[in-house]
């Protein structure tokens, strides 16, 4: 419960801090560097160290490149339909397709399924969710942001893309015993990432953020707290007849607001920056009250 509390008191920090303008005009952008080259990286490092691969985990890590598969061509349809500008369609993509299955999923877990699915829940965010940030979410925002369509600036986007970079030497780097101050090295610098995220989102929210963009705004929540999450029940549960803890904690994921990297991403390349924070800001707020809803819809599965 801290951990949430202290996602809200940042969120406002940021907010208050924004319009009494107390920080720089574009010190979101620092906090955004920061997050991407020390934070996530980071945080990858710590946790994919002490992974433990295991069969049945497969189907809970495919999860989010499920969810942002399907996301991705929900939100293009309805971009289409509505006429959505483009980078407003690849902002939406990244922030509806991806969920916050870290700084919020973690702690939610732990608090409606106890400490024993918090493993899962890492599986899921390192090598699921962060995994698709750093190749398909790279490459969305890469391919709808302005002058980045060539495939060559394409791929030196995401090859250069730190948290993949982090995640390659991680994954190198399993068998491999790490200095006993190293993890508390680690665990200290990426213990950042929420609280700048959030900060940095705060910042750049505005009551004008609203103008233009409600129906941005109401299309990716619906599909990102509502509809994505159905969808991949229905895969999961009915379709492919998992059920089980793993499968109630990997849907519960699945539940969850969207996720504060790809809304760092999105604003790095341009796509659309006051309906990313519109969209993350209202989306956290809001899965503090879907997820209970989910959890009790998926008590018996």
């Amino acid at each position: 419960m801290a951990n949430i509390i202290l996602l809200f008191v940042c969120l406002v920090l940021g907010v208050v801090l924004g319009l009494t303008k107390r920080f720089p005009e574009n010190a979101h952008l620092a906090l955004n560097a920061f997050i991407l080259h020390i934070s996530l990286p980071a945080l990858i490092f710590l946790y994919i160290h002490n992974i433990q691969f295991r069969t049945e985990t497969l189907l809970s890590v495919a999860m989010p490149w499920l969810l942002f598969a399907t996301g991705c061509g929900f939100i293009y349809l309805v971009a289409r339909i509505l006429r959505f500008p483009r980078a407003t369609t690849g902002g939406l993509m990244l922030v509806g397709g991806l969920a916050n299955t870290s700084f919020v999923g973690l702690p939610m877990i732990e608090a409606f399924y106890g400490r024993s699915g918090i493993a899962t829940g890492i599986l899921i965010d390192q090598l699921g969710t962060y995994l698709v940030l750093s190749t398909l979410g790279i490459l969305v925002a890469a391919s709808f942001s302005s002058g980045g369509t060539r495939p060559r600036a394409v791929l030196t986007r995401i090859v250069t893309f730190p948290p993949l970079i982090a995640m390659v030497l991680a994954l190198a780097l399993m068998k491999v015993n790490y200095p006993d101050w190293f993890p508390r090295l680690l665990q200290s610098l990426a213990v950042t990432l929420g609280p700048l995220a959030l900060v940095s989102v705060g910042l750049q929210l505005r009551p004008e953020s609203f103008r233009g963009n409600i129906l941005p705004l109401l299309t990716g929540l619906s599909y990102k707290l509502l509809l994505g999450p159905a969808v991949v029940a229905l895969i999961y549960v009915v379709w492919l007849q998992q059920h089980g803890p793993t499968m109630q904690v990997t849907l519960f994921e699945a539940a969850m607001g969207p996720q504060i990297g790809g809304a760092i991403v999105g604003i790095q390349y341009g796509l659309n920056p006051p309906m990313i924070t519109l969209v993350v800001a209202v989306g956290i707020v809001l899965s503090f009250a879907t997820l209970p809803l989910w959890y009790y819809l998926l008590l018996p599965v």
